[in-house]
């Protein structure tokens, strides 16, 4: 184990370029960090994503949670036949169109969702209360800011 952090590149922060850098380099490792949190028996970082999209967004096609994942359809649902095999995602015929199915998530993928989401958060309240007053203070200001860059 490391007695001192690795020390991050000095990076100019006035600059649009090196703010750039510098977030993505702290914000893929805080996601390394929060995906060695899941549970043992948990997803691939894609099947998680996909399995929250459909909890979020109840009955959905195949090609429209495609489309929102930025997928194609056909690696959709291999992501999906994943999911059904695990029984965390149940498939129907679309209400309209009998040529669709529709995509829910089972009381097992709410289940484990929650338990992902608990688990990771926890972990991140526990750091947050490392910070100081002041540093929790702009990380909530800036959290509606990394919301609206995440959505762009």
């Amino acid at each position: 184990m490391l007695t001192n952090p690795p020390k991050s590149p000095v990076v100019n922060l006035r600059s649009d370029a090196g703010l750039a850098s510098a977030l993505r380099v702290s914000l893929a490792r805080l996601n390394r960090r929060l995906r060695r949190q899941a549970t043992v028996d948990s997803l691939t970082p894609t099947q998680l994503a996909a399995l929250a999209a459909i909890e979020r967004h109840s009955a959905i096609t195949p090609g429209e949670l495609a489309e929102l994942e930025k997928m194609r359809p056909p690696s959709m649902t291999r992501v999906i036949s994943g999911l059904d095999e695990r029984g965390l995602v149940v498939r129907a015929p679309h209400p309209t169109d009998r040529r669709q199915v529709s995509v829910s998530v089972t009381e097992e993928g709410s289940a484990l969702l929650k338990e992902e989401r608990r688990r990771k958060e926890a972990w991140l309240t526990q750091r947050l209360k490392e910070l100081t007053v002041e540093e929790r203070s702009v990380l909530r200001a800036a959290a509606p800011i990394l919301e609206k860059l995440s959505r762009i």
